[in-house]
């Protein structure tokens, strides 16, 4: 997901997703432990995802505390 399309959704938007994220994340480890996962560069990006949208909430947080 580009950083242009997390900015222009809401703060509940962005919450969904990270929890989505993380179920995603959840899910790929457990298929990776048991030897089913076919895209192990997969969790690197779900990471990156949630890395993304973490910083975005963040910015936000701070931006409203300047305010």
């Amino acid at each position: 997901m580009k950083v242009k399309e997390l900015v222009e959704m809401t703060d509940e938007e962005l919450k969904k997703k990270i929890d989505d994220s993380k179920d995603e994340l959840f899910k790929l480890r457990f298929r990776l432990a048991t030897g089913q996962l076919d895209n192990p560069m997969r969790i690197k990006e779900v990471r990156r995802n949630i890395a993304r949208v973490k910083t975005i909430q963040r910015q936000r947080e701070l931006d409203i505390r300047q305010a």
